[in-house]
Parts: structure tokens; C-alpha cells; sequence
């Protein structure tokens, strides 16, 4: 039986994924931006343990979550621009563990790296990218990587069943809106979970074509 095609993404209070990126405003400040939003994950036990980031880390439900999304992960597909930010970032054994499928227009090798993650690029849009991806999670789960473009893409398509956001108790004012050009006359939603936590509130819809 073929697993279901997810994303999971943390978006701020006002609906945004990430900070906006302008010339005027330094790097620092959209990182610091960045680490507010994303505060609630770096704590977590199994994430310090992926990343190699040392022993320890909190326990419970937001671990419990963190967890459960990489173990149901068999794949994971990307867009170029988050590959080519990653690609200098993530240290040699990148966080994946998984074939991950990149979808650009750029040719290349597939590129493989230590702890079980190999990239492979494929140059012919995102349907050829999710067949690649399916057949090679076979009964496990699929999941689309932010950036917010490619997720964006998928959702318009109609190709994705299933998505959780992580709704995080800060305000950006503008950034990148995840929902920004949704095809909402399509895109019809049905809530399956609310997990409120002490950090975050764990939000999980059903896709459904309207």
C-alpha cells in the first residue's frame, strides 16, 4: 500500500513560514527571526540527537511529534533553492536519512552522503519528482520540504494528502505566507488533529479536492 504525501512546516501566529527577505534587512536579523520561530524544535531530545547536537534535550509530545514525522518519512523532495541553501549548511551527515529528490532544472550526478541520504535530481517538473519518490519510499510516507514554493506547487496540483503545521506563538508582520497563492477554489481542507502544547499547537488537516 502506498504511504501518503505530507508536509510538516512551523508558521508563525500571522501565517508566515519564514522571515522576508530584503536588501535593507541583514541576515542576522531574519535569523534571528528564524530561531524565534523555530524555538519550540531545537529543544527536543530526538532533533539534538539527528543533528548530533549533543545529549539531552526535552522529552514529550513535541519530541513524541518530531520523532514520529522522521520515522514515517521513506523520502523526501525538495526545491533547488532549498537545496542550495542546505548544501553548504548541513554538516557532512546531513539531517535526511532518506533518498531525497530535488526538483531543478539543473543537471547533476546523484550526490551522496554519509548516514544513508543521497540527493538525486530530477529536471522534469514535480510529478516526475513525486513517481521517483513514491517508488522509492514504497509503503512509507513522502514528504515535501519547505520551502514554501515547491510545497505551494504540490498543493495547487492536488497532490498532496495530508499536512501539519506547527502554530507558533510569534508575530513576523511580513515574511513569506505559505498560503500565498493557494488555488483555494480547489483546495478543500478537513482537520484531523489539534495538539496543543506548551510551545506550539500541532495543527493536522486532510487535503480533500473541493
Amino acid at each position: 500500500m502506498a504511504g501518503k504525501v505530507f508536509f510538516s512546516v512551523t508558521m508563525s501566529l500571522d501565517g508566515f513560514i519564514a522571515p522576508e527577505e530584503r536588501m535593507d534587512d541583514p541576515d542576522v536579523q531574519r535569523g534571528a527571526q528564524w530561531m524565534e520561530l523555530q524555538q519550540w524544535i531545537f529543544p527536543q531530545r530526538f532533533l539534538r540527537e539527528n543533528l548530533k547536537l549533543g545529549e539531552g534535550g526535552e522529552e514529550g509530545r513535541d519530541n513524541d511529534i518530531v520523532r514520529e514525522t522522521f520515522e514515517r518519512t521513506g523520502v523526501s523532495v525538495m526545491g533547488k533553492r532549498m537545496f542550495d541553501a542546505g548544501e553548504h549548511a548541513w554538516p557532512d551527515e546531513a539531517p535526511f536519512h532518506t533518498p531525497v529528490f530535488v526538483v531543478t532544472h539543473t543537471k547533476r550526478d546523484p550526490w551522496e552522503r554519509p548516514g544513508g541520504t543521497t540527493f538525486r535530481f530530477v529536471n522534469d517538473g514535480i510529478e516526475p519528482a513525486l513517481d521517483q519518490a513514491r517508488e522509492a519510499a514504497r509503503d512509507r510516507d513522502v514528504r515535501i520540504a519547505v520551502g514554501g514554493a515547491t510545497i505551494l506547487e504540490y498543493l495547487n496540483a492536488g497532490l498532496i494528502d495530508e499536512f501539519t503545521i506547527a502554530l507558533s506563538p510569534v508575530l513576523f508582520g511580513t515574511g513569506i505566507r505559505l498560503f500565498e497563492g493557494v488555488d483555494a477554489g480547489r483546495v478543500a481542507l478537513e482537520p484531523v488533529r489539534a495538539e496543543p502544547t506548551q510551545r506550539v499547537t500541532h495543527l493536522t488537516y486532510a487535503v480533500r479536492e473541493r
